[in-house]
């Protein structure tokens, strides 16, 4: 288990960041509450769904710390917590970079993969394997003569 620092999310916060984004209406009272700060009433008047379905989503932001609510007199605010959002980026950045080195490491491979199949006459020659076909040198490969078994007919 991780624990949590000032950079750092542990992966249960991780988990509630990941699953209040999961969901659309979440994203985008997010994306509202990033621009400026905003009452329930003024968000969940944007949506076809009840005051309190709009309650829920903020409910769930905010235990992902993804937003900040406050009240003031009868009202509760709601703006977005950027410093979770910026944690959460920089995760997503380490894994992109881990993502990437490894796309990199495998294109590598591929294209080392690609190169030692090249077809044997178009390789050059020191590359090429040796000559397995009967020698026709001063050194014949021809073990006929040297068998005791064979016979020339």
């Amino acid at each position: 288990m991780v624990v949590e620092t000032e950079l750092e999310l542990d992966d249960g916060a991780m988990d509630r960041i990941f699953r209040a984004l999961a969901d659309a209406t979440r994203r985008d009272i997010l994306r509202r509450t990033m621009a400026a700060e905003q009452s329930v009433s003024l968000l969940a008047a944007a949506y076809d769904m009840s005051f309190a379905a709009v309650q829920k989503h903020v409910a769930v932001l905010e235990t992902a710390h993804l937003i900040v609510k406050r009240a003031e007199g009868r009202e509760r605010l709601v703006r977005a917590n950027p410093a979770t959002i910026a944690r959460a980026r920089q995760l997503l950045g380490r894994y992109e970079e881990l993502w990437r080195s490894r796309v990199d490491r495998l294109d590598a491979l591929l294209a080392e993969g690609a190169r030692d199949r090249v077809a044997p006459d178009e390789r050059p020659a020191h590359t090429r394997p040796a000559d397995t076909g009967t020698d026709t040198g001063t050194g014949s490969t021809d073990t006929r003569s040297t068998d005791p078994g064979f016979t020339d007919s």
